[in-house]
C-alpha cells in the first residue's frame, strides 16, 4: 500500500493522536509538537514506501516521530519544563492524573510506557521502533511502572 493524496487524508486523521501523544512525550511543548507532528505527515506524504499494513504505516510515523523529536531536542539543546496543559491534544486517557505523571518520567522510561499502555504497542514492537532489545523495554517499562507508583504514593493505577 502506497500513501498518495487519495488516501493521506483518511491516515492522517487515523493516526494525528498518536503521532502527537509521541511527539509530546519527547518534547513537552505544544507548539513543537504540533510543528513536528506536521513535519511527520509531510514525510509520509514525500515518501516513496511501499507499507505492508496499517501497523507499518503507523510503526513507521512513530519512528520518524520519535527520530525527529530527538534531533529537535538535540539540535537546538532545547527542553521544555512547561505545565502538561490541563487538557491534553489527546484527550481520549480516563486519567489525567496518571498522565501527567507519565509525562514526568525520565524518556527512557516515558516512551516505553506511553507507547505500551497508551498505544497498544507490544514490547516486540516497542523494542523494533525504539531500536532497543526486548529485554532492555521490559526493564524500562518495569523501572517507569516502580517510578510511577512512587510517584503516585503507592497507588497502582497501571
Amino acid at each position: 500500500m502506497r500513501i498518495d493524496n487519495n488516501n493521506f487524508a483518511v491516515t492522517y486523521e487515523k493516526y494525528k493522536n498518536t503521532v502527537y501523544s509521541v511527539i509530546f512525550s519527547y518534547v513537552r511543548n505544544k507548539e513543537d509538537s504540533l510543528d513536528l507532528m506536521q513535519e511527520t505527515f509531510i514525510r509520509l506524504l514525500k515518501a516513496d514506501s511501499e507499507f505492508e499494513s496499517d501497523e507499518h504505516v503507523k510503526a513507521w510515523l512513530i519512528r520518524v516521530a520519535s527520530n525527529l523529536s530527538k534531533n529537535l531536542l538535540r539540535d537546538n539543546n532545547r527542553y521544555s519544563d512547561e505545565e502538561i496543559p490541563e487538557q491534553p491534544y489527546y484527550d481520549e486517557h480516563k486519567d489525567d492524573t496518571v498522565l501527567q505523571k507519565v509525562m514526568q518520567l525520565p524518556e527512557k522510561y516515558r516512551i516505553p510506557i506511553h507507547l505500551f499502555y497508551y498505544e497498544d504497542y507490544s514490547v516486540q514492537q516497542i523494542a523494533k521502533v525504539l531500536d532497543m532489545r526486548e529485554g532492555t523495554v521490559k526493564v524500562n517499562l518495569k523501572r517507569g511502572r516502580d517510578k510511577l507508583k512512587e510517584m503516585l504514593n503507592g497507588e497502582d493505577f497501571i
